[in-house]
């Protein structure tokens, strides 16, 4: 027989309990399952990841969110991405995260903002990728006759530029930052919701990678050959890794020496203007 005290003890726990909200994203054909308890978040996440919002049962990882501001953090302290115990800490001035790779598990603490769980699921794939050669790298990217093309440079090389003048034609990926798997003997470029100035999220698809493009604005347009290793330097230097860790470093350069080993490098010097997509496919 069930004693009054336990009863009401019962009861206050229902009381207690919390209501979850969850919403997978699938960034790259990476389904990522993340867990709020607060209904105005998880819209705000609908609404800012819209076309990449997924209705899969499986996911790859968790993200559990704590709409909690971090304590003792200066504001403006930059991104740190540490390995300690076999899990990785992530924190920066708005944010605390960590990441079990073998869990397959997350936790962050931030306040009710969409620019923290955004730079937290950016470094979370970038520790993704890097287990099997793919990267996040600064460049944007398009899909034209059923290839992509990635234009990489750093801020002001034209990469918005390049986006804004892609044709009719042409499936915009993003304008800022490109997801690059390896597959087989080669690549596959997916869309993100990672944009830059052009502020237009990219399209939900991916081909495989033709052409890396090395953007340089100049008198005119034309496409010139670069060298391997000059070609695999520039693209080290623009893809995105944050974490302190040698392995992983290595890793990078390793992702973009087979890269450009396997695919071709160009530099592509334009004029802005939509007679540069002559060139392009």
């Amino acid at each position: 027989m069930t004693s009054l005290g336990t009863q009401v003890l019962a009861t206050q726990a229902l009381a207690t309990q919390v209501e979850s909200y969850s919403v997978v994203i699938a960034i790259g054909g990476v389904p990522v399952r993340v867990n709020t308890t607060d209904a105005s978040f998880l819209e705000m996440l609908q609404n800012r990841y819209a076309g990449f919002v997924s209705d899969e049962g499986i996911t790859e990882f968790d993200l559990d969110v704590d709409l909690t501001a971090p304590s003792g953090m200066e504001r403006d302290a930059p991104v740190r991405v540490i390995q300690s115990a076999g899990r990785w800490l992530l924190e920066r001035g708005d944010f605390r995260a960590e990441w079990d790779p073998a869990m397959r598990r997350g936790s962050i603490r931030q306040s009710a903002n969409p620019y923290s769980i955004d730079a937290v699921l950016r470094i979370v794939h970038t520790l993704v990728l890097a287990e099997s050669g793919g990267f996040l790298v600064h460049s944007a990217s398009a899909i034209r006759n059923g290839k992509a093309f990635l234009f990489a440079g750093v801020s002001g090389a034209g990469k918005t530029t390049i986006s804004r003048l892609a044709p009719a034609d042409a499936t915009l990926l993003t304008d800022e930052i490109s997801y690059v798997r390896k597959q087989g003997d080669g690549y596959v470029a997916y869309g993100t919701p990672f944009n830059g100035e052009f502020a237009k999220l990219g399209e939900n698809v991916s081909a495989p990678v033709a052409v890396l493009y090395l953007l340089a604005q100049g008198p005119e347009n034309r496409i010139d050959p670069v060298g391997e290793a000059d070609a695999g330097r520039e693209l080290l230097g623009n893809i995105l890794f944050f974490a302190e860790d040698p392995e992983f470093v290595h890793r990078a350069f390793q992702a973009a020496c087979d890269f450009v080993h396997r695919v071709p490098v160009r530099r592509l010097t334009f004029v802005p203007g939509v007679r540069v997509w002559e060139l392009i496919g």
